[in-house]
Formats: structure tokens, C-alpha cells, sequence
């Protein structure tokens, strides 16, 4: 088994990195995620090690060959692994579905019945999100959430509606869309929400906070 590579940065090809270790090339099909959080391809001094990366890896074995999959940290690992433990979800459909969301982001759709968020994800569609809630639900714990992420679902399972929880994760990713850190986005809808707000009235709330 290998558990992860470390080396420089050979090349990238689409949704693949080379990565040389010691002279050997490993191929390592990422996300697109992964592809825009890479370091730096500077060729300019050899002996530069801003290429330098390591990834955790999952060896795909199938029929017509293998292939190696990397992930920047072990949470996206773990959360690969889940996903493709659910029947119908290919080690393409998780890797699209972590190029789309972060760990955080995925636990948090499934802890609140979210699958409007994962099917948002390339590849994946109403009844397979719906899937991945409901096979996942047991399987993922809040504990593997950041504080503040944690704060937000745990607040939204215990006492509010579906229509409240999915406000609160609307307005989340509005708020990052418009270029706001996951943290201070959080803690903005945080302190606004009241029971029966809508997305639109808790971003405006959030926006004049932030």
C-alpha cells in the first residue's frame, strides 16, 4: 500500500500530477481542488523546493489497471474513502465531489440533510446526493468539523426546521462566493440567524456584519 508520495512537482496534466521521487514518476490523479491549492511549478533554481509536495494516497485496483489518487490532507482523504464506500459512487463522482466542496462543507450537507449542496457537485445528481446523506449520515461525526462549522449544524439539527438549516447553508455559500473566509462567514451567520429567516435575510444581516 502506498500511503502517500513526497517529491517535486514534475508536471500537471489536467486532473493529473506527476511527482518525482527520487528519480521515479508517480502519476496521481487529484481534484480540481487540489490542482488550484498546489505549490508553485518554479523551474528557475533546481534546487528550489517551493514545488515540493506530498499527497495521501488510494491505489485503485480495477480490471484494466490501476491508478493512484492524491489528496493534500487526510480529511479529504477520509472523506474520499466514504464516499466511495456508497454503491453507485466511483472514485471519479467523490474526486468531482471534493473538487466542488471542502471536507467541511461536504459533512456539514450531510449532517443537515443537505443534498441540494452535493449535487451542485459534476457528476452527481438529485438521487445520488440523496444517497450519500442517507448512507453517510451515521458515518460521519461533527468532531471532524472546524469549531465554528460545527457550531452551525450542531444549532441547525437541534431546533431548527429544514427550510431554517438549508438558509443558513445558502447563505454560507453566498457569502464565500462573494470571497468571504469560511471562519468569518460562519461566525457572521452565527450571530445573525433567528428562527424563520430566510437565506436572503440572513445574508443581508450577515453582509452588514462582516
Amino acid at each position: 500500500m502506498i500511503a502517500y508520495v513526497k517529491g517535486k512537482i514534475a508536471y500537471i496534466e489536467d486532473l493529473i500530477v506527476v511527482v518525482d521521487v527520487n528519480g521515479l514518476g508517480y502519476a496521481v490523479n487529484v481534484s480540481a481542488s487540489t490542482i488550484d491549492r498546489l505549490p508553485s511549478q518554479d523551474k528557475s533554481n533546481e534546487d528550489d523546493n517551493n514545488n515540493e509536495v506530498q499527497l495521501f494516497t488510494y491505489l485503485q485496483i480495477t480490471d484494466t489497471g490501476q491508478t493512484l489518487h492524491g489528496f493534500l490532507s487526510k480529511e479529504e482523504y477520509r472523506i474520499f474513502l466514504k464516499l466511495i464506500s456508497i454503491s453507485g459512487v466511483g472514485a471519479k463522482v467523490a474526486s468531482g465531489i471534493l473538487g466542488a466542496l471542502s471536507p467541511s462543507e461536504i459533512i456539514m450537507a450531510i449532517l443537515s440533510d443537505n443534498a441540494t449542496a452535493l449535487s451542485k457537485a459534476p457528476g452527481v445528481g438529485k438521487k445520488t446526493a440523496q444517497r450519500i446523506v442517507l448512507e453517510l449520515k451515521d458515518k460521519v461525526q461533527r468532531s471532524e468539523l472546524p469549531l465554528e462549522a460545527s457550531q452551525v449544524t450542531s444549532s441547525s439539527s437541534s431546533s431548527s426546521s429544514p427550510n431554517e438549516v438549508s438558509g443558513k447553508h445558502d447563505a454560507m455559500e453566498a457569502l464565500l462566493a462573494l470571497g468571504y473566509g469560511r471562519s468569518e462567514a460562519m461566525q457572521a451567520v452565527l450571530e445573525v440567524t433567528e428562527d424563520g429567516m430566510t437565506a436572503n435575510t440572513i445574508i443581508r444581516l450577515a453582509l452588514k456584519k462582516l
